[in-house]
């Protein structure tokens, strides 16, 4: 019952986000503030699904500028937890594929986010290059998942290089974002605990070259995957609370 309850709701929420979200895109459709005002709404449907979604801010995180925003990528619920720490101006990378998913793929689209093509080698080797000069051009952040699938209770998979090339090549800083696991959550279950999600504070990339980059990535996992053990103990003692 629990679980049918939910699914209606998110049907409901699904379409009213479509609706109000495409009307509000489209009176300035692909402006980089789209994604932090959607995405924004997005995350108060935690609480549909039994989480108490917690955000923290590194001291200063609003006043970073022009970033790389890197965070773990472990299931569909990112989408209703990690979405609530967009920052302002800051835009995604998603498959192109994506634009073909109803109502979410043209809501997607309309927010400004940037689309790849996977299956073109020549055109996703170019990505890179559009990612910065987007970021150059339009002053604005993009968030990456370093991991490049969902990890699905498996912890920090091994991370790609794409986005610290980015950040390298734009000359901007590597903002870390953990979010807690998500893997207990129960769409059966009315309570299904606390999870967090920080920003953390930006690595620099200063002086960085791209002989750096495997450096600048290996940092960045560590920063990641100790925060995220930490994030993870708290939220299951917090929950047993």
């Amino acid at each position: 019952m629990i679980f049918l309850l939910r699914m209606v709701a998110v049907a409901i929420f699904a379409v009213v986000m479509f609706v109000f979200g495409c009307g509000y895109c489209l009176l300035s459709p692909r402006n980089p503030k789209n994604v932090h005002n959607v995405g924004r709404h997005f995350c108060k449907m935690a609480r549909i699904f039994g989480i108490k979604l917690e955000l923290r801010y590194a001291e200063g995180a609003d006043d970073v500028g022009a970033s790389i925003y890197i965070a773990n990528h472990q299931n569909n619920y990112d989408l209703f937890t990690v979405s609530g720490a967009i920052m302002p101006r800051t835009v995604t990378v998603g498959k192109k594929s994506l634009v073909w998913m109803p109502l979410f793929g043209q809501l997607y689209w309309l927010t400004g986010n940037i689309l790849i093509d996977r299956a073109n080698r020549s055109r996703a080797a170019g990505t890179i290059s559009q990612i910065v000069e987007k970021i150059k051009q339009l002053q604005v952040s993009v968030w990456m998942f370093p991991e490049g699938t969902r990890s699905r209770g498996r912890g920090l998979l091994p991370f790609k290089t794409g986005a610290f090339h980015a950040a390298i090549g734009a000359g901007v800083p590597v903002v870390p974002i953990v979010c807690s696991s998500t893997e207990h959550v129960n769409m059966n279950r009315w309570d299904n605990g606390v999870v967090i999600v920080e920003v953390m504070p930006p690595v620099v990339t200063e002086g960085y070259t791209k002989e750096d980059v495997r450096q600048l990535s290996n940092q960045c996992r560590t920063i990641m995957e100790n925060k995220l053990a930490e994030l993870n103990a708290e939220a299951v003692q917090r929950s047993a609370k």
